[in-house]
């Protein structure tokens, strides 16, 4: 009976798991990004009150039966239902949900929701960026954001130039004011680097957040008309977690612009006379060199990036990065290596009410800068030559020349860059300490204090060797420069919220210092050269903020900022500028109307006004005098005594800030639960009181030109996105980005109404090509209108007599285009299956246009000779026939459209999760950058800088491979 009862009792205790299958399911919940373990993850049977939670490593169990879906699911991350099918244990990884980490959106001096913002704010995190061969920071953002186009040469380690919804000034600065964790970074760059961000690591970024209306960016007042971008850096996290990236590229130049080659050189100038010229054709070699073949290399360069994360005696959350890049630049002897290291520290203190941040950076940027004037040469020296001669006392380098005499005219392009040694250091030391104190006795206001440094110290050694008549001479020279940047910020934030009222306050000071100084030996080779030492006076920004958040209801919102700014770059009388702004905001998809919507899930309406300033003009056109000192032969003599002179600088007291006026109406949505979101903006922009570098009269001033107040401008813009998560299951997932944006830019006054002409080209002396005029976009082009013969074929000097005055003449030059792009588009797609992941990224610019000065300047037959040796030119000569560059180069057949598509990236990656114990993670990949180009333009790229095209820095073709461990 005892044995039953037992035998009873055990059964009735099994039955549960008899009947219904339950097991104990254990597992593990990870970050998919990172392979970090997710610790409070919710598990829980759907359907039922039953679950648990993952443990500070990410660990959970729960008793599941066969059939059962699990949901996981964890703020800011995407959920997940798996269904249980017998396994023994389950891991999983969750992805972070795009929609939600954009609702956190940093703002100047705070943050804001995307829900509550009111003006135009566009957030990007990392798991966004473009990917690629990405060397400096500003291209992750390459035809990601509406309004934002960046340019970048194919030099090593090169600068680009950035542009917000197409600037906003004529002559002064259009680059956007950048901020990397508050602190406020000089646009300037140094002698020995190649740009302001070229000494930061891209992967040290955590998210950029690009302000582009008034509304937003006026709080930064005097520095805002162009744009603001924010650079958050990564931080620490109190889980312990470790990375190691490698990336190896291998580049090549894909496109030359095609000249003769040795054998067709020799037949061109042997079948015909050249009109201009009196070519010996006995002196022709018997080689055929393709010079620009011989100038530019395959390059390889690598990437590597440590970084480590977790509590320091388990309290302090830290982060500690190193990385160091070493980039070959197609033009021999060009090389960009930068060594960063960072740290950040943020720990919190009294129950979370002080929490501190400390970032720390150290970059160590080396360079060799190639001359790229040897593009050009390689372009114009004599094909039939080789690059050695064993018998040239020029190095071993052929040179033309006549016995031991060199021959007047261009020299061999590889001589002239390996015989060429000029390097570039920079050492930057940059960061900033922030204190942010929630007050005990009054939680809702918080007091914040930042202090920001930034100091680059920058030299250059350029030495070379050079072909002269009968001797191989040199020439050395050394400089160094020195950049601070300090920065003292303090405001107060104060939150409240009265029943349906939800407020906001802030108001701050803004302390920045910047100072400049540098000395050049000149070249210490030559006796006559003197050394100069130079001292900028310190720019000093002083200003005062402050901004007021209502939100009623969570619908109707009301943004209201004023600063108020002083500057030490102008007269006591205009130093100072007030910059208000105001917008408001309507959610409409909270009333009652649409809440329950299963179509709209998000529409905001937005609109917006506000003034913002530029103040950004060199040191050296600030209104204090100035004086420089007089050369050798500025001296006076008294007796035996030579005096140096110092020689005053020019000056405008009457300088003052321009200002921009924006109008903004905007609209955010959000389709289908946020599957398709994105906005649509209007856009209108004025300045008034440019900028301007323009002539006065003789004797008026220590100059005959000086920085002034002139004209007006504006740009009309629309611009649209769309994000869309197109699929979206548990190993399947598809989304992609769109945004177009449409500019139309317009001078609207300028001083007397006189045109400006600009744009200064290569043929000739002092042409400009290009133009402002009022009624006109900026730097329009200024041409002549070609003439043709009844075949089709262009009369050479033979235009339009417009003005109908029987005489050609620059009465007779009209607009044809500008640089400007009508329609900047960007798509960019990621697409992961399971553990396979592909990304690619396009780019497209419609309606700009581009002076092609290569052959205006090149094509032409007289240049067969150059002074006494033969030089080659262009092939595209053939399709014009035209002898003499002085006839044609104002031509309109040089403006050509270049409109382009670009395909900028693709990358393909597999990741192969839970190695070991502790490699949690591998990611090998493989893609391309700078994959194709379609364009009708005849030169070589049409993308170039400010619309002429003067040989550019070829851009590669890279082949990148790379993998990412994860510890």
């Amino acid at each position: 009976m005892k044995t039953t009862t037992i035998s009873l009792l055990f059964f009735m205790l099994l039955s549960p798991v008899i009947l219904f299958g339950q097991t104990k399911l254990t597992g593990t919940v990870t970050e998919q990004s990172t392979s970090s373990p997710l610790p409070g993850v919710n598990v829980i049977i759907k359907n039922t009150t039953k679950g648990t939670a993952t443990d500070f490593d990410g660990k959970f169990q729960i008793e599941v039966k066969k059939g059962d879906v699990i949901q996981f699911s964890y703020v800011g991350y995407i959920p997940m239902e798996v269904t249980y099918s017998g396994q023994a244990t389950l891991n999983v990884q969750l992805r972070e949900d795009a929609a939600q980490l954009s609702e956190i959106v940093v703002i100047g001096y705070g943050s804001t929701t995307k829900k509550d913002a009111t003006g135009s704010v566009e957030a990007i995190t990392s798991k966004d960026f473009t990917r690629g061969n990405i060397v400096t920071p500003e291209n992750l953002l390459s035809g990601r954001v509406s309004g934002v186009s960046v340019t970048t040469s194919g030099a090593p380690g090169a600068g680009s130039e950035i542009r917000i919804r197409g600037g906003s000034s004529i002559n002064a600065s259009n680059d956007p004011l950048i901020i990397i964790d508050g602190l406020p970074i000089d646009n300037n760059g140094l002698s020995g680097s190649n740009g302001v961000l070229s000494s930061i690591n891209p992967n040290d970024i955590d998210s950029f957040s690009v302000l582009k209306d008034a509304s937003a960016t006026a709080i930064y007042g005097s520095r805002a008309s162009n744009g603001v971008i924010i650079i958050v850096t990564k931080k620490g996290k109190s889980t312990f977690s470790a990375t190691y990236d490698a990336q190896y590229t291998f580049g090549e130049i894909t496109n030359n612009i095609e000249v003769f080659s040795g054998d067709d050189y020799r037949q061109l100038v042997a079948s015909q006379p050249i009109p201009g010229t009196t070519l010996n054709v006995n002196a022709l070699g018997t080689a055929s060199t393709n010079w620009q073949n011989e100038i530019f290399r395959n390059t390889v360069s690598t990437n590597h990036n440590i970084s480590m994360q977790g509590a320091l005696f388990k309290v302090l959350p830290a982060r500690f990065s190193f990385g160091v890049t070493d980039q070959q630049g197609a033009l021999l002897t060009s090389k960009f290596e930068r060594r960063n290291l960072s740290l950040a520290l943020n720990p919190s203190f009294f129950d979370d009410h002080l929490k501190v941040n400390l970032n720390a950076n150290l970059a160590y940027e080396d360079n060799r800068f190639a001359d790229s004037g040897q593009i050009g040469t390689a372009l114009q020296y004599d094909p039939t030559q080789p690059v050695y001669d064993a018998t040239s006392p020029f190095g071993g380098f052929y040179q033309h020349r006549s016995g031991s005499n060199l021959l007047s005219g261009a020299t061999n392009p590889v001589a002239n860059l390996l015989q060429t040694n000029n390097k570039g250091d920079l050492n930057r030391t940059y960061g900033n300490l922030n204190f942010d104190y929630k007050f005990h006795f009054l939680p809702d206001l918080r007091a914040v204090l930042n202090i920001g440094y930034d100091e680059s110290q920058s030299k250059i050694i350029n030495s070379a060797t050079y072909a002269t008549n009968d001797d191989v001479k040199g020439n050395s020279s050394f400089g160094n420069q020195t950049r601070t940047n300090k920065l003292l910020d303090g405001y107060l934030t104060y939150n409240k919220e009265f029943n349906t009222l939800r407020t906001e306050f802030t108001a701050g000071y803004s302390y920045q210092k910047f100072t400049n100084s540098g000395d050049d030996t000149g070249n210490r080779l030559d006796a006559l050269s003197f050394p100069s030492s130079y001292e900028d006076p310190d720019v000093v920004l002083i200003g005062f903020f402050g901004r007021a958040n209502f939100t009623l209801l969570d619908k109707y919102l009301l943004t209201l900022t004023y600063r108020r700014d002083g500057t030490s770059r102008f007269s006591k009388d205009n130093q100072w500028g007030d910059f208000p702004a105001a917008a408001l905001a309507w959610n409409l998809s909270d009333e009652d109307f649409l809440k329950n919507s299963t179509t709209i899930s998000n529409l905001k309406l937005r609109a917006g006004y506000g003034i913002t300033g530029q103040q950004a003009v060199s040191e050296k056109d600030v209104f204090l005098n100035r004086y420089r000192a007089g050369d050798a032969n500025s001296q006076y003599q008294f007796g035996n005594v030579a005096i140096q002179s110092l020689i005053a600088s020019e000056i405008n007291p009457d300088l003052k800030w321009e200002e921009t006026a924006t109008i903004e109406l905007g609209l955010d949505y959000g389709l289908f639960n946020n599957k398709l979101s994105g906005s649509l903006n209007f856009f209108q922009k004025n300045s008034k009181d440019l900028l301007f570098t323009a002539s006065v009269a003789d004797g008026t001033n220590f100059s005959n030109s000086i920085i002034q107040n002139i004209g007006e401008l504006r740009i009309n813009g629309l611009e649209f996105s769309v994000n869309a998560n197109v699929v979206q299951k548990e190993d399947w997932n598809v989304d992609f980005n769109f945004n177009a944006t449409f500019l139309d830019r317009e001078i609207t006054k300028l001083a007397l109404g006189q045109d400006v002409r600009t744009g200064g080209i290569s043929g000739g002396t002092g042409n400009n090509i290009q133009i402002l005029r009022e009624g006109q976009a900026p730097n329009s082009f200024s041409v002549y209108k070609q003439l043709y013969d009844t075949s089709g074929n262009p009369i050479e000097g033979a235009y339009v007599d417009l003005n109908g005055d029987n005489i050609i003449n620059d009465n007779d030059r009209y607009i044809k285009e500008n640089p400007g792009a009508d329609v900047i588009l960007g798509f960019q797609s990621n697409i992961n299956y399971k553990n396979l992941d592909l990304s690619f990224n396009l780019r497209a610019n419609l309606g700009n246009y581009v002076y092609n000065n290569v052959n205006s300047s090149r094509a032409q037959y007289e240049l067969l000779q150059d002074v006494a040796v033969p030089a080659n030119i262009p092939t595209s000569v053939l399709n014009t026939g035209f002898v003499r560059t002085a006839d044609v180069i104002i031509s309109d057949i040089y403006v050509e459209d270049a409109s382009f598509l670009k395909m900028d990236n693709i990358t393909l990656g597999y990741t192969f999760n839970n190695i070991t114990k502790n490699l949690k993670s591998i990611r090998v990949w493989g893609g391309v950058q700078n994959v194709f180009t379609i364009t009708n333009y005849s030169g070589l790229d049409p993308e170039v800088f400010n619309g002429i095209d003067n040989l550019i820095y070829p851009r590669p073709r890279n082949i990148l491979a790379g993998a990412n461990f994860k510890f």
